[in-house]
Formats: structure tokens, C-alpha cells, sequence
């Protein structure tokens, strides 16, 4: 259910007059996803900021990309000057360096690096701008009607929106169309090399709830944190999209109760994905912005309040337990690393020219009686 420190920042935000839209609840649905069926569903058609959920329609044009045989898991990825400039979450790779579609995937949805997801559109797309009219013709073809894209990573962006049904119908499309590459969902780390520290995956329902499989987190502070969850038990695999959540502990311990309440449900009755429709509280034509509750330092001093005196995550949940091992991870590796840059010509230092001594002075009589005539 809905955590009741998240309903007291909405009420705050509303009180202060900041618009945050037409709701009282973060957005939240929970579906069958080999069957469509919903399960639970609050404000799905919610304009929101999906945040780096956008990656996961960056993957969906990759492996349709990949499916069209444009490009292989193989091919490579150059990180660009452009791409290099994109703000953290980011790997930090130099402009030149160069690593497959493979080890690219594997990052964005691991370690939801924003220059490996513009790099990675630049490869697919020949552009960003060309790729990013991808995702959108993909989105209007899968009836995502409540949503557009401005670019591949999901920084804020006016025009980067969603839903939490149009979300949900995307992450039901990437496990129906491609389970061959379920597996990019579910990845536990990636390990860099090089000495690098390990890097966890954000979605930490992942060897936490059982059944956890996938998919991506997000969190920019015009959204709050959210989730696209799934999990499969008993060959029936349930997702759901948790969107606006005020702290990472919070739309874990949500989406694992939406999903452990699913998996208890019998029957074929209620909507479906094709047949649900808006309810009269949602704002089709406005994105919530969630920014001065998420953000402001108050907000930021009560999600530390919430980790032990080691930093760790306190996850207050029935459903998702301690993980008793360290995360599996996967190598990921350039490549061909990026060329140093040269160093700087030095200047050629001046010759030393050896002084002469000079010779003793004459009397002044006798000078003037040797000096030459001066050349007019």
C-alpha cells in the first residue's frame, strides 16, 4: 500500500501551493504479463517523469535494432564527445573508447549509465536525435498513448513522460517479444575490472524477493523514485511499475507487495491492459512534478535517517529479505580503450651561447685612436 510518509509529502507540497497534479497516491499497476491481466492499478494513466524507465525503451529499440539484424550483440559502440558530457549516473568512459552492444546493455540496465545510453543511441540510430524518434514511433505503435520521449536516459526533461499503464504495456512487450534477452533485467552487478569496484544493480528486489527477474529502476527529483518490478514463480511471471515513491526502501517494499498480493490472486476476471480505462482523477495533460518534496533538504535528511550507521538500506517488508551472498556479477569490458591524449609539444630550449670575455680597457686616448668608423 501506499507509504504514509509519501502521502504527507504530497499533502505538504499541496499545502504550499506547489501543483503537483490531480492525485493523492503515488501511480502504481500491477499486471499478468503473459495474460495482460490487472491486478491493481492506481492512477495508471497519471502523466509522470519516468526517469531512467526510459532506458528500458532505449533497449526496446536495440533489440528491435538487433531483431532486424541492423546491428549484432558484437557491433560496436564508440562513446562520443557528446555522449562523454552526459551528467552521472555514467561510466566515465573517454570519448574514443569502444565497447559491443553487449557490454553497452549490460550497463544500461545495470548501472543506468546516461553516456553509455546516449553512445548506445548514437550506434542504433546514427543519432540521438534520429534514435529518440525510434522510441517514439515504438511507443505509438504499442499504444503508449499517455507518453513521449526527449531522449534515451530519462534525464528531466518537460517532454520525457509517461504513464504507469504505458509503462507497464513496454515492460510487457520486452518480456513477451524478447525473452531471449531477459536475462540484461536481471543482472545482480557488472564488475568494470581494472580494479574497479563493483557495481550493484539499483533494483534491489533482485536476490531480495523471491522470483525477483527484472526490470529497471529510476529517480530524477522531478519523478521520485521509481520502479518497474517483475518476478516469476511457478512459471507465471507478474510486473509491476511503481512510479513517484519517496526513498529506494519505499518503492521496493511497495512494488514487492503489489507482486506478492498478484501472485496470491485466481481467475481470469477484471481489465486487462487493452481494456482498462482513465479514471476521472487522473491529469492526462500535466506531469507530475514532485521536485520540491523529493528534494528539498528535509526530504534528503529523512531518506539517511532511514539507513544504518553503515549506510545500508533499512527495507521495512514481510516480503523481501536480507541478501545472504554477494551479488552475481557480470564482466563487462572495453573493447579498445579511448587514446590518451598526447601531451603538449615542448619548446626546444634556447642554445646556451658561451660569452667571450671582454678585453681589457684601453686608456681612453688610445680608443679612440683604434675604434672603426661607424656604417651610415
Amino acid at each position: 500500500m501506499i507509504a504514509n510518509s509519501l502521502k504527507s509529502l504530497i499533502v505538504a507540497v499541496l499545502m504550499s501551493g506547489v501543483a503537483v497534479g490531480a492525485v493523492e497516491a503515488n501511480p502504481s499497476i500491477t499486471v499478468d504479463v503473459a495474460t495482460g491481466k490487472v491486478y491493481q492499478q492506481e492512477d495508471a494513466f497519471q502523466r509522470w517523469y519516468p526517469a531512467s524507465l526510459t532506458k528500458m525503451m532505449t533497449a526496446y529499440v536495440t533489440f528491435r535494432a538487433l531483431q532486424a539484424g541492423e546491428i549484432t550483440l558484437d557491433s560496436p559502440v564508440t562513446m562520443t564527445v557528446r555522449a562523454a558530457k552526459e551528467p552521472p549516473s555514467k561510466m566515465g568512459y573517454r570519448p574514443g573508447a569502444v565497447l559491443t552492444v553487449d557490454n553497452a546493455l549490460k550497463i544500461l540496465l545495470v548501472k543506468s549509465a546516461n553516456d553509455i545510453a546516449v553512445a548506445l543511441a548514437e550506434a542504433v540510430g546514427g543519432s540521438e536525435k534520429a534514435f529518440v524518434q525510434r522510441m517514439n514511433a515504438e511507443a505509438r505503435r504499442l499504444g503508449m498513448t499517455g507518453t513521449h520521449f526527449a531522449n534515451p536516459n530519462g534525464l528531466h526533461d518537460v517532454n520525457n513522460y509517461s504513464t504507469a499503464r504505458d509503462l507497464a504495456i513496454l515492460g510487457v512487450q520486452l518480456r513477451r517479444e524478447f525473452p531471449q534477452y531477459a536475462h540484461y533485467f536481471s543482472t545482480e552487478a557488472i564488475d568494470p575490472g581494472e580494479g574497479k569496484k563493483i557495481q550493484p544493480n539499483y533494483n534491489i528486489l533482485l536476490g531480495r524477493f523471491d522470483g525477483a527477474d527484472g526490470m529497471k529502476t529510476g529517480f530524477v527529483c522531478a519523478s521520485g523514485f521509481n520502479l518497474a518490478g517483475s518476478a516469476t514463480r511457478n512459471g507465471r511471471t507478474v510486473l509491476t511499475i511503481v512510479l513517484g515513491a519517496d526513498r529506494q526502501e519505499t518503492r521496493a517494499a511497495q512494488a514487492a507487495q503489489n507482486m506478492a498480493e498478484a501472485f496470491r490472486v485466481k481467475g481470469s476476471g477484471g481489465p486487462t491492459l487493452a481494456t482498462l480505462r482513465p479514471s476521472g482523477g487522473a491529469n492526462l495533460n500535466q506531469a507530475v512534478d514532485m521536485r520540491k518534496a523529493i528534494c528539498s533538504q528535509q526530504a534528503m535528511a529523512d531518506r539517511w535517517d532511514g539507513r544504518d550507521a553503515e549506510g545500508r538500506l533499512k527495507i521495512n517488508s514481510p516480503y523481501i529479505h536480507a541478501m545472504d551472498r554477494d551479488p552475481v556479477a557480470v564482466p563487462v569490458r572495453l573493447l579498445k580503450d579511448a587514446p590518451k591524449p598526447k601531451k603538449p609539444a615542448t619548446e626546444e630550449k634556447p642554445k646556451t651561447v658561451k660569452k667571450v670575455p671582454k678585453p681589457a680597457q684601453k686608456p681612453r686616448s688610445q680608443a679612440a685612436s683604434t675604434q672603426p668608423s661607424a656604417v651610415n
